[in-house]
């Protein structure tokens, strides 16, 4: 079953940011990260390394009054460019989902291609801040990805006692949750997988 290049590119700027995001969903996990937020640019990576997909984030945010607009316009950006990326969604999956552990820290994630943007997310940090990123802000990516690449998301961390490790169990079951879902379904290949005809 062959696909067409899955790519995508999409600029933003705005008085709050200047983004250019670019990725190809089937790559082999590069990624080249620059928000100014060391730590959620480790996130991104993992969604990169383990959604097997390639990602180049170039941010300038301002950031000398928090990351708020940074991390949520990055989510956005990403949102869009999947969204454009993965066209009609003929032949995906459609559906993923993905258990991830790390040492006592264990997240599931589960995504919809449903063309309805939704998100639940239950995810009690144990910690405000890791390294310069506020964890209040991991629920505002999540919601700037949704509300842009139309899907529905579940995200719940179901245990963890060191912050560092809950956010990083979630990152990389998104990865593997949207690596599921987009993967190519031989059995419905140029098929729309709903009953309605179209997501």
């Amino acid at each position: 079953m062959t696909m067409e290049a899955r790519t995508a590119r999409v600029s933003r700027d705005t008085a709050e940011t200047r983004i250019t995001v670019q990725l190809n969903l089937d790559g082999t996990g590069q990624s080249r990260l620059q928000t100014g937020i060391g730590f959620f640019d480790h996130m991104l990576d993992q969604i990169a390394r383990h959604g097997l997909i390639d990602l180049d984030v170039q941010c300038e945010g301002d950031l000398h009054i928090d990351g708020h607009h940074t991390v949520e316009d990055v989510g956005i950006c990403i949102g869009q460019a999947v969204r454009q990326a993965v066209g009609d969604k003929k032949g995906i999956t459609r559906y993923g989902h993905s258990y991830v552990p790390l040492d006592e820290a264990l997240s599931r994630v589960v995504v919809d291609f449903s063309g309805r943007p939704g998100l639940v997310m239950d995810a009690p940090f144990t910690a405000g801040m890791i390294g310069q990123l506020d964890t209040q802000l991991i629920h505002e990516f999540f919601q700037g990805f949704v509300n842009h690449a139309l899907v529905s998301l579940h995200v719940d961390n179901l245990k963890g006692v060191n912050a560092h490790h809950q956010a990083e169990t979630i990152f990389k079951a998104f990865g593997r949750a949207l690596r599921m879902a987009l993967t190519p379904d031989a059995r419905s290949a140029g098929q729309i997988p709903s009953t309605k005809g179209s997501l």
